[in-house]
């Protein structure tokens, strides 16, 4: 990663403000009791690509990274038949296991082996499953409204060398942001990609944003995320126009505005 990052980084840290909360600590849901309330947030299994992190916002829909869905090496895109998400996966298994028979990217966004960082505001994709998951464990996360500089947020994550458990950090910061783009202080790696960020207000965890990428700025490592309000409505449409046959479908994945772009890859190297 490159030690500081133009562009994007840049704008949003224009006014940012001078003082950081101190983050909590990444904890490991190793037990089921550690993970209640956590294990709609799942793996995806990326065939031999390595993984990323996605979450269920309703019974047979989960919500990640777009650039998950694609190769990182020759940026070509993944079947959806060998992306698996794995529910609540902790210590070599899971909860409920589902292939996903369609993947949508946000029809702004765009692709490329050159992960131009600059552009992951639109880095979002809906994956839907072959089967809804409907355990009494698994419930589907609500979204909510994005936050603003300042507010304590939290993340639910596999990564690098924690891939056998999910991991939280119930509090970072949103260390500056705007309504496509933030920057937060949560701790990611390889593998968070398509993380869930969340607020906690009056005990419900709402889904909020989604991690795009990690960076550093000034020596000080942060996370790249991109809200989800107003970028559902793409989504949702996105699908609903892939199962019609419209738009650009190669190998299962419908890109309904085309061409190559952007795209940090967060996977298991």
């Amino acid at each position: 990663m490159r030690a500081l990052l133009p562009g994007l980084l840049a704008i949003l840290l224009a006014h940012a403000g001078a003082a950081v909360a101190e983050d909590a600590a990444m904890v490991t849901l190793e037990t089921a009791d550690d993970s209640r309330g956590w294990d709609a947030v799942g793996k995806l299994a990326l065939g031999d690509h390595g993984f990323c992190t996605g979450a269920l916002i309703a019974p047979q829909l989960v919500l990640t990274a777009a650039h998950c869905l694609y190769d990182k090496e020759t940026g070509v895109q993944l079947r959806p038949e060998d992306i698996e998400f794995q529910a609540g996966f902790r210590n070599g298994r899971a909860l409920a296991y589902r292939s996903v028979i369609r993947a949508v990217a946000h029809p702004d966004y765009r692709y490329s082996a050159e992960d131009k960082l600059d552009r992951v505001m639109s880095d979002l994709a809906l994956l839907e499953l072959s089967q809804p998951i409907r355990l009494p464990s698994l419930v589907p996360f609500e979204t909510g409204a994005t936050p603003v500089e300042g507010d304590a947020v939290g993340v639910v994550s596999y990564a690098q060398f924690r891939e056998e458990a999910p991991s939280i950090q119930e509090s970072c910061q949103v260390l500056a942001g705007r309504s496509d783009a933030l920057i937060l202080t949560c701790n990611v790696d390889f593998g968070s990609s398509g993380a869930p960020v969340f607020t906690i207000r009056d005990g419900v965890a709402r889904l909020v944003s989604v991690i795009s990428a990690k960076a550093e700025v000034e020596g000080q490592r942060v996370a790249l995320a991109v809200p989800v309000t107003g970028a559902l409505e793409a989504l949702y449409g996105a699908l609903a126009d892939s199962k019609q046959g419209s738009g650009a479908v190669v190998g299962g994945v419908s890109i309904l505005s085309g061409g190559n772009g952007n795209g940090a890859k967060f996977v298991k190297p």
